[in-house]
C-alpha cells in the first residue's frame, strides 16, 4: 500500500478509524478487525480516549499485543472523560496522556491530537505541554482536530496534522483548511470519509433503512436527504461506468486531494476493513476529478 508522511511518521494511505471499538464492536470483533487491517497493509490506527468511554483504547491495546511496533498509533484527548476531565490545559494534557498510555499498553503515542479547540486555554499553553511530552519521548508528533484555518495559523504551524470532516458530500467547508495545510505543510486527515456509511452504496432513495444503520442515528436526518441520496446514485453510476465501486471512488477521491496524507475509515468487520484497504488503488486523473466535481456541485 502507498505510504505518506505526517511529520516524521510514515503511514499507510488508508488508515483504520477505531471509533467503533467499545461501542458498536466488542473485544473479540475488535481483535478480528485489527488483524485484518494489519494483514491488508494498514499500519495507521487512529482512536481517541473518549471512544467507548475508554474501551476503544483498551481493546486496541489488547488487540495489538506484541505487534505494537508494527503500527503508527494515533489517539486524541480533550473531549469529556468525566467531570473535570476535558480540555487542553497543561495539567490535563499530562493527566490524559498517562491514562491513554495505560489503556493502550504502550510507552509512547505516535500522533497525539487535541480533539477540538479549547476556548478556555490559550493554544500556546496546550502546545507547550504537548511539546514537553515530545521531549520526554511519550509522544512522537502532535496534531489537532476540528480546527479552522484561522486556528491552525494561531498555532503557528506547530501541529503536524489536522483531522477534520471531509468527504464527497462534505467538502466545501474545508477548502480554506486544505489550502492552509498545503501552504504550511500540515497533513490533513479526513474523518467520516464515507459520510457515515452513505458513500458505501448500501443506502438508496425510497428504501427503508435497517434499524442498526447510521441513518437512524442523530445526524441521519440531516445527512440522508433526498438530494444526497440522488447525488450518491449519480456518483455510484459514474464509478461503475469506470469499473469501480462507490467505496473506491469515495476513498480514492480523498486520497487525490492535496494535503490529504491518510484516509481513516472505520470498520466493524474484517470484510469492511479489507474493502477499505484496497479502495485507494485507483489513482484518479485530473479529468476524472473534474467530472466528479461536476456531479457533486450539480453542474
Amino acid at each position: 500500500m502507498e505510504r505518506r508522511k505526517i511529520g516524521s511518521l510514515e503511514v499507510s494511505v488508508v488508515g483504520l478509524g477505531c471509533n467503533n471499538f467499545g461501542w458498536r464492536v466488542g473485544k473479540e470483533a475488535t481483535q478480528a478487525v485489527v488483524d485484518a487491517a494489519l494483514d491488508s497493509g494498514i499500519d495507521f490506527l487512529d482512536t481517541a480516549d473518549m471512544y467507548g468511554g475508554g474501551q476503544s483504547e483498551e481493546y486496541l491495546g489488547d488487540a495489538l499485543g506484541t505487534r505494537r511496533n508494527r503500527i503508527v498509533l494515533a489517539t486524541k484527548f480533550g473531549l469529556s472523560m468525566g467531570e473535570g476531565l476535558s480540555g487542553g490545559s497543561p495539567q490535563y494534557v499530562r493527566q490524559a496522556v498517562e491514562a491513554s498510555l495505560r489503556r493502550l499498553k504502550t510507552d509512547r503515542i505516535d500522533l497525539y491530537q487535541l480533539h477540538r479547540p479549547d476556548p478556555a486555554t490559550p493554544i500556546a499553553d496546550t502546545l507547550y505541554a504537548l511539546e514537553k511530552l515530545v521531549a520526554a519521548g511519550k509522544v512522537r508528533e502532535i496534531g489537532c482536530s476540528n480546527f479552522s484555518a484561522e486556528q491552525l495559523r494561531a498555532a503557528g504551524g506547530r501541529f503536524r496534522s489536522v483531522q477534520n470532516e471531509l468527504s464527497l458530500l462534505h467538502h466545501g467547508a474545508e477548502a480554506e483548511v486544505l489550502a492552509e495545510c498545503a501552504r504550511s505543510g500540515i497533513a490533513f486527515i479526513p474523518y467520516f470519509p464515507l459520510a457515515n456509511g452513505l458513500l458505501t452504496g448500501k443506502y438508496r432513495k425510497g428504501q427503508a433503512m435497517p434499524d442498526n444503520s447510521r441513518g437512524k442515528d442523530a445526524w441521519g436526518p440531516k445527512l440522508f436527504t433526498d438530494h444526497n441520496l440522488e447525488t450518491v446514485e449519480a456518483l455510484d453510476a459514474w464509478a461503475a461506468s469506470r469499473g469501480h465501486s462507490l467505496l473506491e471512488l469515495a476513498i480514492s477521491w480523498l486520497a487525490a486531494q492535496r494535503g490529504v496524507q491518510s484516509v481513516i475509515a472505520g470498520a466493524k468487520s474484517p470484510e469492511q476493513v479489507k474493502a477499505n484497504a484496497s479502495a485507494a488503488a485507483w489513482k484518479m486523473s485530473g479529468a476524472e476529478l473534474a467530472e466528479v466535481a461536476a456531479i457533486v456541485t450539480g453542474y
